[in-house]
């Protein structure tokens, strides 16, 4: 099989290629001459036990410098239609609580910021991108953290903001948040950090924006418009089966979709899609235990390559920064077979061997299994060759997503797609 090396090598590059999107690949404008701001952020917060005999652990500490675009002023329809978006880049400093045990986590995130209750005073920043780690779980000199267990990891955060006091070239903040991380299962342990934070910042803003002309102050005037799209994506991606098979292998997969794209800036489409467990296959036809004679899935050896995929339909929601895409899809799976062999082997009795004896305790098929087995989600970005601004007919994108069992992850991969849009109409 091809051996494919994902984003957890190639993650950094991807963020990088999408961080342009944010910060560079917007059409040259007067706006962008006063748009950018730097807002430095001290977070504290606590840090939570990922695994039972989790290290022990002070407050954690977190310093960011948001390097970002104000896009008040970007005549762009996207910009104007989410008015007061702020975007850009995230690069954090995290120390745990444990230099030891927990280490330090560098993070590159992009992220986007939007008012939200219909006042400027709060915003909610959504982010997603990579941590490189410095500690790791070790089974002999680290064996208490169970969080991660790869040096480069997904990173994401979501935090909502009040603007405390503003003056003329700086707004202080305080916020409250989550933050994340997790390899996106391309290796066991992955428990994952989940982090609750408190955040003081200051938002310091352009001085060229004080003397911007009335001329770029003024939106560009867009009609309401909608138009159809089909989309056709393949992706590859890896992921891990179990401790005792803990190689990384790939996830192929293709899609197809059709939909609606409102005013150029929000994609809504429903579609199908396909996969293929390289995992999987693998045990089926290793004739591991679950599959010898006599054992409950035996019958698997019949078709592994039927029963080593799986076939669902979703619903696909889009944010288009024209040459951005922030993605959100859920799922439901009409076929996957070979979850319930995963399941058996990881939800059971700890650190279950290779060759599983009869009376090993194993994962039982109880409501939990059947949403995890069912509801899939997949959270991404994209770089679309074309900015979607300009409404092409033809476009192409690459993007990067992490997919899940109901927010459990099931799998990193990197994805090309094609879309061609048809019957653009204005509205009333």
């Amino acid at each position: 099989m091809f051996l494919f090396v994902l984003p957890m090598k190639l993650l950094l590059t991807t963020i990088t290629i999408l961080l342009s999107g944010f910060l560079c690949a917007q059409d040259a404008t007067q706006w962008k001459k006063t748009s950018v701001l730097f807002v430095p952020e001290l977070l504290l917060g606590k840090t939570a036990e990922s695994n039972d005999g989790f290290p022990e652990r002070d407050l954690q500490k977190q310093i960011v410098l948001n390097i970002g675009r104000d896009h008040e002023r970007n005549p762009q329809e996207w910009a104007q239609r989410l008015k007061g978006v702020r975007t850009g880049i995230g690069l954090g400093y995290t120390d745990f609580g444990n230099l030891d045990s927990l280490g330090i986590a560098l993070t590159v995130i992009p992220y986007i910021e939007f008012p939200i209750f219909g006042s400027k005073r709060f915003t909610t920043l959504v982010g997603m991108g990579g941590s490189y780690f410095t500690e790791k779980y070790d089974a002999i000199e680290n064996p208490n953290n169970n969080a991660v267990t790869t040096d480069i990891t997904w990173a994401y955060r979501t935090y909502l903001y009040y603007r405390l006091a503003s003056f003329k070239s700086i707004d202080w903040r305080v916020g409250l948040g989550y933050s994340h991380h997790s390899n996106g299962h391309t290796r066991l342990l992955n428990q994952g950090y989940n982090s609750f934070l408190l955040s003081v910042s200051a938002a310091i803003l352009n001085p060229l924006q004080q003397t911007a002309s009335e001329k770029d102050t003024i939106p560009s005037n867009y009609d309401r418009s909608i138009h159809s799209y089909v989309d056709f994506r393949s992706a590859i991606g890896q992921n891990v089966f179990a401790l005792a098979f803990n190689d990384k292998k790939e996830v192929y997969g293709v899609s197809t979709e059709y939909g609606h794209v409102f005013n150029n800036t929000f994609r809504l489409g429903i579609g199908l899609y396909y996969r293929f467990y390289e995992h999987y296959y693998d045990y089926i036809q290793g004739n591991e235990s679950l599959v010898q004679e006599g054992r409950e899935f035996e019958s698997y050896k019949d078709a592994p390559v039927w029963n080593s995929s799986t076939i669902g339909a979703f619903i696909h929601g889009e944010f288009l920064l024209n040459h951005i895409g922030l993605d959100l899809q859920l799922g439901y799976n009409f076929h996957k077979p070979a979850y319930r062999i995963e399941w058996r082997i990881n939800e059971g009795w700890d650190n279950t061997p290779r060759d599983i004896p009869e009376f090993w305790e194993l994962g039982e098929f109880g409501s939990k299994f059947k949403l995890k087995h069912r509801i899939s989600s997949r959270l991404g970005l994209k770089y679309y060759v074309i900015g979607t601004s300009k409404s092409p007919k033809h476009n192409v994108y690459f993007g990067a997503h992490i997919n899940s069992n109901l927010g459990q992850a099931d799998f990193t991969e990197l994805a090309v797609g094609y879309v061609y849009s048809f019957r653009f109409k204005k509205r009333n």
